[in-house]
């Protein structure tokens, strides 16, 4: 256990901005699961529409540091193509 001052209050800012990473992580997740169905469902209206939403996301993501810029931009090129080949 942490016997400094310093320590003990790295340890409360560490697992306040564990609970806002996981929280931003979940949200990125859901974004990504939400575009997956709407391109399993086939509706390519509808995922043309949230693919900005979806974009802006991950890269607030990859900006806070949760994923890596190219990680984010690579979901994205992949999201892209699997839309217009529906």
């Amino acid at each position: 256990m942490a016997n400094t001052k310093s320590a003990i209050k790295r340890i409360r800012r560490i697992s306040r901005q564990t609970a806002v990473n996981r929280a931003r992580k979940s949200r990125y997740k859901n974004a990504l699961k939400k575009m997956s169905l709407l391109i399993d469902g086939k509706k390519k209206e509808e995922a043309l529409k949230f693919l900005p939403k979806l974009n802006s996301e991950l890269m607030k993501i990859a900006k806070t540091g949760i994923i890596k810029k190219q990680n984010a931009s690579r979901n994205v090129s992949r999201i892209s193509k699997k839309i217009n080949l529906i």
